[in-house]
């Protein structure tokens, strides 16, 4: 391993009375990870030696082989540690990002079990959860991942639950949503070794908002995204994304809103421009989208997993979406992985 100058120049600066040895937090990049999420972890740890002009703290890339790892935005990150025993007692975040169930390798995790067996402590940034729940070191713990991929996530691993939240720290297994989600778990990780006024420098530093709330969601409320604190329609809405593989009638959504059906077709009308109706079939084309993408389901499993009656009533749905059948959307998307 060759060490650098992990504490770079910089014109502000903080006083923190710490003497001590740095902690080393290793990073696992994984293929085609999420740069922005990676980047998002890794420059607060920068920001916080370069404003105390100390080694707090110190970071180190592995890749599987030692060799450049791409990005999901085509960017090779060079590494220059392969897979090797961690000092007992590390902490290594698992980076991955898009197609994240074909990212990695039977070696790979083996490697995971392996060192967290030795007493290392594992995280994951973005979909690093779907490492760490394939190499079995999930269970019983709070843990999230993107949004984007919890559908999947969930078809893969249906006895591990992940939460909504932007990060979760839990027993020490560190895990996050991905993108600036990465920073406000790194933010807390660093008051909790270095007090509160470095971690708001720092923050001041990425010029990051903190959140200073774990707990916060991922996504845009409802409410948000549609201008609208209607909570007859939010409840409508959170209650349709939650029957998507079992899907009841409007008038029970209706009813679980406690409004009518006609209050509640007024509502969408007016604050989402569409029907109760055509808006949970989207919600379901939508999710139908997101398992073929990442898994390998087959469309009959698909059409049951996103409540409908058969292949061929996805394939009508999906086809109005998205101009072609499910099977065409997944074959092009193979043809165009073969070519790259």
């Amino acid at each position: 391993m060759t060490l650098r100058s992990f504490v770079p120049k910089g014109a502000a600066s903080f006083r923190v009375d710490y003497d001590g040895p740095p902690k080393d937090i290793y990073f696992l990049l994984l293929p085609k990870l999420t740069m922005l999420a990676f980047s998002a972890a890794v420059e607060p740890l920068r920001i916080a030696n370069q404003v105390t002009g100390k080694e707090l703290y110190r970071w180190f890339l592995i890749s599987e082989d030692g060799a450049p790892v791409p990005c999901s935005n085509g960017i090779e990150i060079n590494t220059g540690l392969a897979l090797e025993d961690l000092p007992r007692g590390s902490f290594a975040f698992v980076c991955s990002g898009i197609e994240p169930s074909d990212s990695t390798s039977p070696r790979t995790l083996a490697w995971i079990r392996r060192q967290n067996a030795h007493g290392s402590r594992f995280g994951g940034i973005c979909t690093g959860a779907f490492a760490l729940a394939q190499a079995g070191i999930l269970q019983d713990q709070r843990f999230t991942l993107h949004w984007e991929n919890q559908p999947s996530f969930s078809e893969y691993f249906p006895g591990l639950e992940p939460t909504a939240n932007l990060y979760e720290i839990d027993n020490g297994l560190m895990t996050c949503g991905g993108g600036n989600a990465a920073t406000d778990m790194m933010l807390e990780m660093i008051e909790t070794d270095h007090g509160k006024d470095l971690a708001v420098i720092v923050s001041d530093m990425c010029i990051h908002f903190r959140s200073n709330n774990r707990e916060a969601l991922q996504k845009s409320a409802y409410s948000v995204a549609l201008s609208s604190r209607n909570q007859h329609l939010i409840n409508a809405m959170q209650f349709m994304h939650d029957t998507i593989e079992e899907p009841v009638e409007i008038g029970v959504v209706a009813e679980r809103a406690q409004i009518s059906r006609r209050q509640l077709e007024r509502l969408f009308q007016r604050y989402a421009g569409t029907s109760p109706v055509q808006f949970y079939i989207e919600l379901r084309v939508g999710r139908a989208l997101a398992l073929l993408n990442e898994t390998n389901m087959t469309v009959a499993e698909i059409s049951a997993a996103t409540g409908f009656s058969s292949a061929t009533q996805l394939s009508i749905r999906f086809k109005k979406r998205y101009g072609q059948s499910p099977a065409s959307f997944r074959k092009s998307w193979a043809e165009k992985a073969a070519r790259e």
